[in-house]
């Protein structure tokens, strides 16, 4: 069974000849207001992160400006970094989705699973961007991505050491930008 919210007459005349292939068209897709979880002895309610940001929510941290197509990474980044569990962080190159790392115990963890799984597939992080869905409580995680070859970042801000991150990404001629809003997931 296969569920788009459309199929091109081609398309689906290619995937209909396949024996007992059910394709589903869905128009609206519903909105889920709360997700919950199970625990051992009870259930989370966290309500459904609808928040998505676009190029006017973003405010330039450092002295470079993203570029544009940077930009269209970092929105892009920051859509796949928020539906993954925290910590998390997303890598994306042209608009693909290249390492992540989350459900971390620390933000290093998920920014060096991120890099090991970009490069255990090959990709080159050269000009790649990064998401995370929380803030920088250190500069460590902007210098391992800079030596990784990440050139901007995206993350909400907030820390009362954004500062130090700021200015290492300012040594380094990489852009910050910020949200103002965190995604987290359990």
């Amino acid at each position: 069974m296969l569920i788009a919210p459309d199929f091109t007459p081609e398309t689906a005349g290619l995937l209909l000849k396949k024996k007992n292939r059910i394709l589903l068209q869905l128009k609206t897709y519903p909105q889920k207001q709360q997700n919950f979880r199970s625990l051992l002895n009870g259930v989370i309610a966290q309500d459904a992160d609808l928040h998505t940001e676009t190029d006017a929510d973003l405010k330039t941290a450092t002295r470079r400006t993203p570029s544009g197509s940077e930009i269209n990474d970092l929105l892009f980044a920051n859509i796949c970094v928020k539906h993954l569990k925290s910590n998390g962080i997303a890598l994306v190159k042209n608009k693909q989705l290249v390492g992540m790392g989350c459900g971390q115990t620390s933000r290093v963890d998920a920014l060096q699973h991120a890099i090991n799984k970009a490069r255990h597939f090959g990709f080159d992080l050269n000009g790649a961007v990064m998401a995370s869905d929380a803030f920088f409580p250190f500069p460590d995680c902007v210098e391992i991505a800079h030596q990784a070859g990440i050139t901007a970042v995206i993350q909400p801000g907030g820390s009362v050491k954004d500062q130090e991150s700021i200015d290492y990404c300012d040594a380094q001629d990489m852009a910050m930008v910020m949200t103002g809003y965190r995604h987290f997931k359990h």
